[in-house]
């Protein structure tokens, strides 16, 4: 009876601790997904190619969100596996802590980010944090976070450049064109919009866009 007695009372000690670390967990879940996975990257890519073809509202920024969360749960698959197989299943059956269970969850994000991440990049925010300079991978989460996401706007700014270029091509032609011919009150974007649609859907450019940004995770 006291054996019973004093399970009952540790897990009644132990099963608020449980719901506050899960609502936790589920509280900074949005804040991990944004900064520490493929996200940033594909989100703003997609968004520069709305911009480039020049449709400002189409798509939606709903599917933006909804493609780039579809691509980023693709691209993180390997990690996401790693957590289920070092983290979610010994935790569920009890062989890990609360503790232990975020430092294994925490191991493949880490990895991630560091095959990412340039070293320049971490060696900026250590001096940012008044840190002396360490390797890469000790670098701490108020480190390697920040050193993350700058590199991946600055690999989607680089992706989105290289897209701006064909479409900034048809604008000037379709300028000149318009230009030679006359037509000053004819607005080049009611021409040159449809030409950058029909040249998008010809060279089926959300798939090649799409595989791009994967293939450019390492």
């Amino acid at each position: 009876m006291d054996d019973l007695l004093r399970i009952a009372s540790h897990a009644r000690g132990t099963l608020p601790l449980d719901v506050l670390a899960a609502l936790t967990l589920l509280s900074v879940a949005p804040f991990v997904l944004v900064m520490s996975t493929s996200f940033v990257r594909i989100v703003v890519v997609l968004s520069l190619v709305r911009s480039a073809i020049g449709a400002a509202a189409l798509p939606p920024n709903s599917v933006i969100t909804g493609l780039a969360l579809v691509l980023t749960f693709a691209i993180m698959s390997p990690t996401l596996a790693r957590i289920q197989h070092d983290a979610l299943e010994p935790y569920g059956k009890g062989r890990l802590t609360q503790s232990q269970f975020i430092g294994a969850a925490a191991r493949p994000l880490r990895a991630f980010m560091l095959r990412q991440t340039r070293v320049a990049d971490i060696a900026t925010f250590e001096h940012v944090a008044h840190r002396s300079p360490e390797p890469p991978a000790s670098a701490p989460a108020f480190v390697l976070i920040p050193a993350f996401v700058v590199g991946e706007l600055r690999d989607a700014f680089a992706i989105g450049f290289a897209i701006y270029l064909p479409f900034i091509a048809i604008d000037l032609a379709v300028a000149s064109i318009l230009m030679g011919l006359g037509m000053f009150m004819l607005s080049p974007p009611v021409i040159s919009l449809p030409a950058k649609l029909l040249l998008f859907v010809m060279v089926d450019g959300w798939a090649l866009v799409c595989g791009g940004i994967a293939a450019s995770f390492r």
